[in-house]
């Protein structure tokens, strides 16, 4: 294993550091208990959005945070769910007195510690889950669908929305609608591999790719010999098609999301290709975005999200943002 790294037990907190000093201007960053919150926190009378998980899916969530998107975002160790205490620590740091919405993606130690972190919050508090993984089946997987890139999504719309003064209610039913219409699935060439363990999560073969990945290196759906970029884009597109079932002529939001290893030219290609599957089944794409922005450590590979947009969520898509990872008309 080679990191660009001193020691895995300090790896995190020098990454966290890095991040503060490079970003001043748009965040805080405090390492005891660990959490990000945007400069100036708390913004008196705007609901407070507070999202986190394991790190290793940079930019999500720290990269995330500033004017437009969300108020504080808990890194817990790769991998590994943030502690209540710093859920608990950054609501409190960040809730400007209109109350707290928490965005957890799908995995049984977030629920499990935001939930214990809601109950522990003085004040105002709701949660909203993303769970958008088309590659998981509820039947077949105990906590059911896992909350991938579409949380990203999610975290810019319902992020203009409070910006903008919505309430706390008005918040949480926001982010449920984009939620449910969204959906996204991974595929993965290599794994990822984690500092602490030293070796890659699972093993593939140079003519392999998992279909249905998830961001930790959780089996997909199924191994399959290596395709092209558009039998990839036909595979994913259509699985994700099947699940939100847009009608011919829904306008959509067309996410292609690296994982971490895979150069942009590559996903631009990716991109292409769902593009033209897109338009293939009448879908007409009115927003785009290209890039590594739910990540899985150094995995080569990619995820594609559809979120069918409505005019209002549309609307927000395009309102100013100014964070460390996504920036827009400021």
């Amino acid at each position: 294993m080679k990191k660009l790294m001193n020691a895995v037990e300090d790896i995190l907190t020098e990454s966290l550091r890095g991040f503060g000093a490079a970003h001043a201007d748009i965040v805080s960053v405090s390492l005891d208990p660990m959490f990000v919150t945007r400069k100036g926190a708390p913004k008196p009378g705007k609901v407070a959005l507070v999202s986190g998980g394991g790190s290793g899916h940079e930019p999500m969530h720290a990269g995330f945070v500033g004017h437009g998107m969300l108020d504080a975002a808990c890194p817990g160790q790769v991998f590994t769910s943030p502690t209540p205490d710093q859920m608990l620590a950054a609501a409190s740091a960040v809730d400007g007195g209109a109350g707290v919405l928490f965005i957890v993606k799908n995995y049984a130690g977030d629920v499990m510690n935001f939930e214990m972190a809601a109950e522990m919050f003085d004040g105002r508090i709701d949660t909203v889950l993303t769970n958008d993984d088309v590659a998981v089946e509820s039947s077949l997987h105990s906590q059911g669908r896992r909350g991938v890139a579409a949380t990203v999504i999610l975290e810019k719309i319902v992020g203009a929305a409070a910006e903008m003064g919505a309430d706390l209610a008005a918040c949480k039913a926001l982010g449920e609608r984009v939620n449910a219409a969204s959906g996204t699935m991974g595929v993965a060439l290599t794994s990822c591999t984690v500092p602490a363990a030293g070796k890659p999560t699972f093993a593939i073969d140079e003519n392999e790719l998992e279909m249905g990945v998830g961001i930790h290196g959780e089996p997909g759906r199924r191994r399959v010999a290596m395709m092209s970029a558009d039998a990839i884009a036909r595979e994913v597109v259509g699985a994700i098609c099947e699940d939100i079932k847009p009608a011919a002529g829904q306008e959509v939001l067309l996410l292609v999301n690296g994982m971490g290893g895979t150069p942009l030219l590559e996903l631009y290609g990716m991109y292409d290709a769902a593009a033209r599957q897109c338009a293939g089944r009448g879908l007409t794409i009115a927003r785009s975005l290209v890039g590594n922005y739910c990540t899985s450590l150094d995995m080569a590979g990619c995820s594609i999200t559809l979120t069918k947009l409505d005019a209002e969520m549309q609307a927000l898509w395009d309102a100013p943002v100014h964070t460390a990872a996504m920036r827009r008309g400021m």
